[in-house]
């Protein structure tokens, strides 16, 4: 995991998940931690507030994706990471 570590308030990515037959792509989605794990530091799961553009959704137990380059095809659907900087 990186150096930052997560806190609540602060501003994520959630990667979505897409649907199976491509119709909806896997996507960056803005998010607010909710909920940290008693030790963030351990593997950096937390509870998210996934913002998307029809409306929130609230998921636990969400785990940090391993740091790679940018874009959610990076990522695995259903992990949270760093917003890039652009």
């Amino acid at each position: 995991m990186s150096e930052q570590q997560p806190s609540v308030g602060r501003i994520v990515h959630y990667v979505s998940y897409g649907t199976p037959g491509g119709e909806y792509k896997s996507e960056c989605r803005a998010a607010i931690v909710t909920e940290v794990t008693e030790h963030p530091d351990a593997d950096g799961t937390v509870g998210l507030c996934v913002l998307n553009p029809t409306g929130q959704f609230f998921n636990r137990n969400v785990a940090h994706a391993q740091d790679k380059a940018a874009g959610a095809s990076d990522h695995p659907g259903g992990t949270w990471h760093w917003p890039e900087r652009v």
